[in-house]
């Protein structure tokens, strides 16, 4: 018998701020997250793009004991805290009873790049004995779920995903699907990521994908406006408790909402770029439909990918009138990048509780800065403002490097 899941907790660690109530409530006011970078000296190092989506007001002494920080890079500071408000607002307790059937899957598209930026320029200055014992486990990717595994007894399925742009959208569904087959009653997931450093901005920068709207940083992320110029990096991690319905009500859980649909696909078509008319996103939203046994005029909210590159925001819109036809028209369609920066593999995180939220409280979160659209990207973006109304059924978008495509679908609970 497959399982029902449902949403019961979220942690959010933001642009937008840290804790869940503060990032939504930014989000739906409308405001940006994006200012200068401050990491580090971008315009003395040459960057195209110096600005970002930075977190400004984390305190990891709040979530991580001061021993246990100094072996984690940031992104892994961000994913525990993270986890450890999605657990508070849960009410999970995680005890010696149900620790094996509580799991985590958390996972990140770069993981400790600062890290081994600063590692390597130690090394060169002073050799091998500066290279610290804690090097590796403060990189690697699945060191957040192991370390949140750590911190909370669970003992269920330990994985990561490692999906560039999808890698949070990818951890929620496997954690669905993990549930629905009656492996864990519970799962901690999401994506986290901290890689606003020399390295990754200058890779981006080189890549041409980030936007150069130096002057203007909280109006640089602008998805389906005519003057888009390319995505703007941020950090931060989103991480959802999922738990099966059986166990959720056996406790009285508060429900958020229900996660019926997951959906994948692959391009096969091209490193970064998406396929033409946005054939391998559209083929990942129709999975999720199938998943969840929907019809395309059931969906009322898609929660984009949304970059504000060029290419990929015509790609998604082409998509999406693909598989919803005359319905696409009638959707509400929002990115949340327009406000965050583009997450990479923490997106999907912070993507899909954005729209559990958004089903939850009945509110569509805006795309900011949309004041010249695309003639061609002419669906209902949701612009400027938040829009209150009724959402029973809503998509998160997540599309990655290598042509890798994630979506999943949540419910109003009933």
């Amino acid at each position: 018998m497959t399982q029902r899941v449902v949403v019961t907790g979220v942690g959010l660690v933001t642009p937008l701020g840290t804790g869940t109530e503060l990032s939504w409530n930014n989000l739906i006011t409308g405001k940006s997250g994006i200012g200068r970078i401050t990491k580090f000296d971008a315009e003395a190092a040459g960057m195209a793009c110096t600005i970002a989506g930075e977190v400004s007001d984390f305190d990891v002494s709040a979530f991580i004991n001061k021993k246990d920080a100094r072996k984690m890079d940031t992104f892994i500071h961000y994913g525990v805290a993270a986890a450890h408000m999605a657990v508070e607002h849960s009410g999970l307790e995680i005890t010696e009873a149900n620790a094996e059937r509580v799991g985590v899957v958390i996972g990140s598209g770069i993981g400790g790049m600062p890290a081994i930026e600063k590692t390597m320029r130690a090394y060169e200055a002073g050799g091998a004995r500066k290279i610290s014992p804690f090097f590796i486990p403060m990189t690697i990717i699945n060191m957040v779920s192991g370390w949140v595994s750590m911190l909370t007894g669970a003992k269920g399925p330990n994985t990561a995903t490692v999906t560039a742009c999808a890698t949070g959208t990818h951890a929620i569904g496997d954690a669905f699907e993990i549930i629905a087959r009656g492996d864990a009653d519970a799962m901690i997931a999401g994506g986290s990521e901290a890689c606003i450093c020399e390295l990754a901005v200058g890779g981006f920068s080189a890549a041409r994908a980030l936007s150069t709207r130096n002057d203007e940083p909280e109006k640089a992320s602008r998805p389906w406006d005519s003057g888009r110029d390319g995505f703007v990096m941020g950090e931060g991690a989103g991480v959802l408790v999922l738990e099966s319905l059986q166990s959720a009500q056996a406790r009285d859980a508060n429900i958020l909402a229900e996660v019926v649909g997951y959906g994948m696909s692959g391009d096969a078509y091209h490193m970064t770029s998406p396929a033409p008319e946005g054939e391998g996103g559209g083929r990942c939203m129709q999975a999720a439909l199938d998943s969840a046994k929907l019809n395309p005029e059931d969906v009322d909210y898609i929660n984009a990918h949304g970059t504000s590159t060029p290419t990929g925001d015509l790609c998604e819109t082409q998509g999406i009138k693909n598989v919803f036809g005359s319905h696409a028209k009638k959707l509400m369609v929002s990115s949340s990048k327009s406000m965050t920066g583009h997450l990479l593999g923490a997106a999907g995180g912070i993507e899909a509780a954005f729209s559990v939220l958004a089903v939850h409280h009945g509110v569509v979160p805006p795309t900011i800065n949309l004041d010249d659209p695309d003639p061609v990207c002419d669906l209902d973006y949701v612009p400027h403002t938040a829009r209150e109304t009724g959402i029973n059924v809503a998509i998160s978008n997540s599309f990655g490097f290598g042509g890798t495509n994630a979506s999943v679908i949540v419910r109003k609970f009933k």
